[in-house]
């Protein structure tokens, strides 16, 4: 099997660096964003999330959103989904017409229409349903799996979660440090990640306050992670990765952030059309956070519908 992880890890540790990876965000993290993410540093970069049931009876439409470009690589796709068959079926899918890099399986979403289906943090919980969940997909792909997931789900934290899987052949996890309570805020339990450690021997990803190069060094110092996963601080900052490996902080230009942005919005229309515009006005007004006469930029970006309009709005 081709573990890209232990390769990407050992050579991020020649170079005296962590592993950053682009945390899957349901929505958010498609082939453009991710390719921005890719060119400012980014090591190893995740799908949106992915319906293994709607790979086993629909594929087409997913199998359309997972697409991706060879300078993505190394690109994991994630799955969500509770019935160990649907992911069967979806695995094999996915290595033969994808081909990606590794498949990620979440344990972590808390989103009700994921809840509904004991998908994501739900599936957390029940730790037999997980265990064959996990058994499932490594028994159908040669490509390497890992986990994401969350310090804990009512009364199952990730030290139990780990000790029942700690026989199976996973090789990373990237850990939300907060419970499925906290939701996206609150402090990140660092201990607990650090504790995991006992139970898993392969890769461990801490995820969670990452906004700066300070709150990164913290996470991976306390955590003592193999590296981090870097979501909602990566919005509108894509460079956040080029920023935290180099230890270089500048406040970057309004005409700086303009032209990254108008370039993802190019992608996105490349690959998308006029969804792509559509689905780039949230990445938009992202961008413009924090810049003079900001809400009248997204009051304009949020209407925007072609390429033309954007570099109108955007003037530069």
């Amino acid at each position: 099997m081709n573990n890209f992880w232990l390769k990407l890890k050992n050579s991020r540790r020649k170079a005296g660096q962590a592993i950053y990876a682009l945390a899957p965000m349901a929505g958010i993290t498609d082939s453009a964003f991710r390719q921005i993410c890719k060119d400012f540093g980014a090591d190893v970069v995740y799908s949106e999330m992915a319906s293994a049931t709607a790979l086993a009876y629909n594929p087409a439409k997913t199998l359309a959103m997972l697409k991706f470009s060879s300078g993505e690589r190394p690109y994991v796709v994630q799955l969500f989904g509770s019935k160990p068959e649907h992911f069967a079926k979806a695995v094999e899918l996915i290595q033969e017409k994808i081909k990606p890099d590794g498949i990620d399986i979440n344990f972590g979403c808390p989103v009700p229409k994921v809840a509904r289906q004991k998908a994501g943090a739900e599936l957390f919980k029940d730790l037999k349903l997980s265990r064959e969940v996990l058994k499932s997909v490594i028994a159908n792909t040669t490509l390497p799996i890992s986990i994401k997931t969350r310090t804990k789900v009512g009364s199952v934290d990730i030290l139990q979660f780990l000790k029942n899987v700690s026989d199976l052949d996973i090789k990373a996890v990237m850990i939300h440090g907060r419970t499925f309570a906290q939701g996206f805020s609150g402090p990140v339990d660092c201990e607990i990640i650090k504790k995991a450690r006992k139970y898993f021997s392969g890769i461990i990803l801490a995820n969670g306050g990452v906004v700066d190069g300070q709150t990164a060094q913290n996470l991976l110092e306390k955590s003592g992670a193999d590296g981090i996963g870097i979501g909602q601080g990566a919005l509108g900052r894509p460079w956040i990765f080029t920023e935290i490996k180099s230890l270089k902080f500048k406040v970057k230009s309004p005409e700086k952030i303009f032209k990254v942005a108008l370039r993802q919005a190019k992608l996105a229309y490349k690959l998308k059309g006029e969804q792509g515009i559509k689905e780039m006005r949230k990445h938009l007004c992202w961008y413009v956070q924090g810049l003079a006469g900001a809400r009248k930029l997204r009051e304009k970006l949020v209407r925007a519908e072609s390429l033309a309009e954007i570099k109108k709005i955007l003037v530069f």
